[in-house]
């Protein structure tokens, strides 16, 4: 089956929007969706930013929280942005690693999307992560812990490097199995198709 990979990040806006409608787009197109979440800190260091670049251009951040309430309603999807923006993503992104191993790491995804901005809370907070745990049907102790084993770290940091080095400079983006890149929730049914060929 032709494969198609989402490269995700719990800070990213956008990405929240494709997390909730990746899976039922990828099984009408006939298409297996490899989820790899990374961290986008690094890259945008890379890039001489400090910090989201909705913050540090505030008529884009502006106009993304429009855009993506605009999306959300269209979509049945409640949006809020949590405060602080961009949320500390990092253990939610070992856990998903860990979840991605054990067969529950979609659903964990979806649920800390929904958590932070749909319902704006903390997704750095242990609690709140556990919560989705467990709703995602995992043993929220037993994950946590396999979260700070080692080769989950280097996963995250593999991760991040293998998008770097495909070029990629945002969130939500696509790669297909031959290296073609997308960006952006709107790219997504692209990149479907392009997976095909």
């Amino acid at each position: 089956m032709p494969k198609l990979t989402f490269w995700f990040e719990f800070a990213s806006t956008y990405s929240y929007l494709s997390a909730m409608r990746i899976e039922e787009l990828a099984v009408k197109a006939g298409v297996e969706i490899a989820w790899k979440p990374f961290l986008l800190g690094p890259i945008f260091k890379a890039q001489g930013w400090d910090s989201s670049p909705f913050n540090l251009y505030p008529a884009k951040g502006k106009y993304m929280v429009r855009d993506i309430g605009r999306m959300a309603e269209a979509r049945g999807l409640q949006f809020r942005l949590p405060e602080p923006f961009p949320q500390n993503g990092l253990h939610a992104a070992r856990l998903a690693l860990v979840g991605l191993e054990e067969g529950w790491g979609p659903e964990f995804v979806k649920g800390v999307y929904r958590a932070g901005f749909a319902d704006g809370r903390d997704i750095s907070e242990p609690a709140v992560l556990a919560t989705e745990l467990e709703v995602a049907g995992a043993n929220a102790e037993n994950a946590m812990a396999r979260a700070q084993a080692p080769h989950i770290k280097e996963k995250l940091r593999a991760n991040t490097g293998e998008a770097q080095a495909a070029g990629i400079f945002g969130a939500p983006s696509f790669t297909t199995s031959a290296g073609e890149l997308f960006w952006g929730d709107d790219r997504l049914e692209q990149a479907l198709v392009w997976s095909l060929r």
